[in-house]
């Protein structure tokens, strides 16, 4: 007897297969060979600006209008050239963007700009602060426009409906925990960056901006504009999002089944050999992906270490063993350049792909998702704002032991380093490094792993990786992050090269084109 699919799974499966009609419209076409030179420089580009895949097109969207925006313009003359660029590197295939989405995109653009005026007329906000938001919220609002990804919203909103209630926060409102579970949802499953969770939160507070709320909104967002940092900035949100992050898999997994059966999912269902078969057949797929995933990620990885370490050692370490020795020593600098990214390279040996067991219980989970009135998921958690005080003798003995710990893990490498003769500066800078690697490793051994329903059992060997590893990871954590803000090759590449390479790409464009049309003639 086939199980009855509960309440709420009956509401989500009938958003999935809702039927999307799409009207036959003109598309927009490039020339092949200008797009295979932008396809080249933007993967190239991308490589060097170590962001997650799902965040890549919303990020260069937000360069391409950095750039063009520097040089003045409006909607009208940044939005064509805009999505050509987008489509030359293939973010969009060739002829399945219409040409009206340009009107729409170039209307957005006017607006936000318009937008941005009217903050710095009516607010007191710093006009760098509101220049980053609008810049963030007008990609996101373009990304939409070209890529609507409305099952990722269906399934974040059921995701939200599930766990909202599995989390308490005892000393602190109902309202503030429903706002962190949803931003957890949007960071654990949609992988939000900052700009997208300011999107997202910008929308729950106003709604769409449109030219009939626009001056209302602009008086009112140095307050939103308060509340949402608040918000992301809110003492527990590693908490909210490490509990969501561990339910995603099975979300991850019936996302893709419910895609693939679009208008058949009801059906589907009923038919409980089918229906495993094809989770089971999902969960394989997406093993198989994250071998290129990795991949992907460590090239990245090594591209951004890579050329970071290289401005550290040719501008940094080499002038100073100029100044101190009178030559630069070029074993050190090689150590300094080329061990990252090795130890980059190293982490992908180390890569396992999950067992067919890991995919019953995904299966497991799915069912109760969708069968049960009530799934239980996991246990509820219950947080505090203001964690209870401990023993001030016991809470000074943990900061011990923890400051023992960053002594132990950086004293044993500069002991190496120094054993090696390795100067005093070199060593700093590998140091910095080695901290910047451990955090993208773990990273990526994350997703390696992504797939993977964890156990919540603490083994010996994991206690040993947080004593020695955990304290580079940390403090990788914020260099990574301080790096990507001042990477002057990006700026090289962003405004001094891309510029005009991008211009050599519409000018070969144009030139194939006038070369077809003379073509035509002779025929």
């Amino acid at each position: 007897m086939a199980k009855s699919l509960s309440a709420v799974s009956q509401t989500l499966i009938s958003a999935y297969d809702k039927d999307t009609f799409q009207d036959e419209e003109k598309t927009i076409s490039v020339n092949p060979v200008a797009a295979d030179l932008a396809t080249w420089y933007e993967k190239f580009r991308t490589a060097m600006d170590y962001r997650d895949d799902e965040v890549i097109l919303r990020s260069t969207i937000e360069r391409i209008l950095k750039r063009r925006l520097l040089f003045g313009g409006d909607g009208g003359t940044i939005a064509p050239p805009l999505i050509r660029e987008l489509i030359w590197a293939r973010y969009f295939p060739d002829s399945t963007v219409a040409e009206s989405i340009v009107s729409k995109v170039s209307d957005t653009i006017n607006l936000y700009l318009t937008f941005e005026k009217l903050l710095s007329q009516k607010t007191k906000l710093n006009k760098i602060v509101i220049n980053e938001w609008i810049i963030h919220l007008l990609s996101a609002e373009i990304e939409h426009i070209l890529r609507p990804n409305v099952e990722e919203d269906i399934m974040s909103n059921f995701i939200f409906k599930l766990f909202k209630d599995k989390i308490d926060i005892a000393d602190d409102t109902k309202e503030i925990k429903d706002i962190q579970a949803f931003i957890a949802v949007r960071r654990a499953y949609a992988n939000d960056d900052l700009a997208l969770l300011r999107f997202h939160l910008f929308k729950q507070y106003f709604g769409s901006l449109a030219w009939e709320n626009i001056e209302k909104i602009s008086g009112h967002f140095p307050q939103a504009f308060s509340t949402i940092n608040n918000h992301l900035k809110y003492p527990l949100k590693d908490r909210f999002y490490n509990f969501i992050k561990d339910q995603t898999v099975p979300f991850i997994i019936l996302d893709d089944v419910l895609r693939k059966n679009q208008g058949k999912n009801f059906a589907l269902t009923t038919d409980s050999d089918e229906f495993d078969m094809m989770i089971l057949r999902s969960c394989d797929a997406r093993y198989n992906s994250v071998r290129g995933k990795v991949r992907r990620a460590i090239l990245r990885s090594v591209i951004f270490i890579f050329f970071t370490k290289a401005i550290f050692a040719l501008f940094v370490e080499g002038a100073f063993e100029k100044f101190l020795y009178g030559r630069i020593l070029w074993s050190s600098i090689t150590i300094n350049t080329f061990m990252p990214p090795i130890l980059m390279m190293i982490v992908g040996l180390f890569i396992q792909t999950p067992s067919r067991e890991n995919s019953y219980r995904i299966r497991d989970k799915i069912h109760e998702v969708l069968f049960s009135d009530e799934p239980n998921l996991s246990k509820p958690l219950v947080l505090r704002k203001k964690p209870k005080k401990t023993d001030p003798l016991l809470g000074g003995l943990f900061m011990l032991f923890w400051l023992v710990t960053f002594i132990l893990s950086f004293g044993a490498i500069i002991v190496i380093l120094s054993k090696l003769k390795i100067n005093p500066l070199s060593q700093a800078v590998f140091v910095f490094f080695l901290a910047i690697v451990s955090f993208i490793s773990y990273r990526i051994n994350r997703t390696a792993h992504m797939y993977i329903l964890k156990d919540k059992k603490e083994s010996f060997r994991s206690l040993a990786f947080d004593f020695f590893f955990m304290p580079f990871i940390q403090v990788g954590r914020r260099l990574t992050a301080a790096v990507a803000q001042i990477n002057i090759i990006l700026f090289i590449f962003d405004f001094i090269i891309e510029t005009p390479f991008k211009g050599i790409v519409a000018f070969l464009e144009q030139w194939f084109l006038f070369l077809r049309t003379q073509r035509e003639k002779l025929d």
